[in-house]
């Protein structure tokens, strides 16, 4: 689920569900709101979950092998093809 408002994900979940339970609850809207919470977060806390950050931080880290992979590839096909100039010394 994408978070667009900024704010926190399990608000949102919670806040969207509250909002889908009849009107009849409202007395009962905050502890039936702490409860949720609770839920939810114990469900996401089962879950193998890593940050924006350290998917963006990964994602990095897999473009530059990549790009590595990618030149080391053209290095060793030149050197196959015995073409000048691709001797490393």
């Amino acid at each position: 689920m994408e978070n667009r408002s900024g704010g926190n994900p399990i608000d949102e979940v919670v806040q969207r569900i509250l909002a889908a339970l009849p009107g009849s609850l409202g007395a009962m809207r905050s502890d039936v709101e702490a409860n949720l919470r609770a839920v939810v977060q114990s469900a996401l806390a089962r879950l193998d979950l890593v940050t924006r950050q350290e998917f963006d931080v990964q994602a990095a880290v897999l473009a530059r092998a990549r790009e590595k992979l990618a030149a080391l590839e053209a290095r060793i096909a030149a050197l196959e093809a015995g073409e000048p100039g691709s001797n490393p010394r």
